[in-house]
């Protein structure tokens, strides 16, 4: 049986990241906040970021976590969970949704790159400032 490589999959207003399935392996916090996926794709976010939960009806909480002061350990909870679903939206936004039922936003920044991804066959992506993605898909 060949393995299949996920594909990075483009849609009218966002990006479907390969990563549905991975396990944050390691977290990494120097002046941004990484989340590496079974040394199959990574996440590298240097934008204020939002830790809540998807049904927000039972769980209206919600952390906000800053790279750049190395306030982030809440994040620190995504260790050892699976992703179900990750989008990199056109409009620099990004959304990972994980199995404990946890979501992680990020937002573009109006000046820097908010967040990068890493994925396989050097696939790349950054969310540019004010709001763009640049889109560097699987060789």
């Amino acid at each position: 049986m060949i393995d299949r490589v996920p594909a990075l999959t483009e849609h009218d207003d966002r990006w479907v990241l390969p990563f549905r399935g991975l396990t944050v392996t390691q977290i990494q916090i120097d002046f941004a906040f990484g989340l590496n996926l079974d040394d199959q794709g990574a996440v590298r976010i240097s934008n204020t970021a939002t830790l809540g939960w998807v049904n927000i009806a039972a769980h209206p909480d919600k952390v906000v976590l800053e790279p750049e002061r190395q306030d982030v350990a809440a994040g620190l909870q995504l260790f050892n969970t699976q992703v179900t679903s990750a989008v990199a939206f056109k409009s620099g936004a990004l959304r990972i949704v994980f199995a404990n039922g946890r979501k992680l936003t990020v937002d573009p920044d109006s000046d820097y790159e908010a967040w990068t991804a890493t994925g396989p066959n050097r696939m790349l992506i950054v969310s540019l400032p004010g709001g763009d993605l640049a889109v560097w898909p699987s060789r």
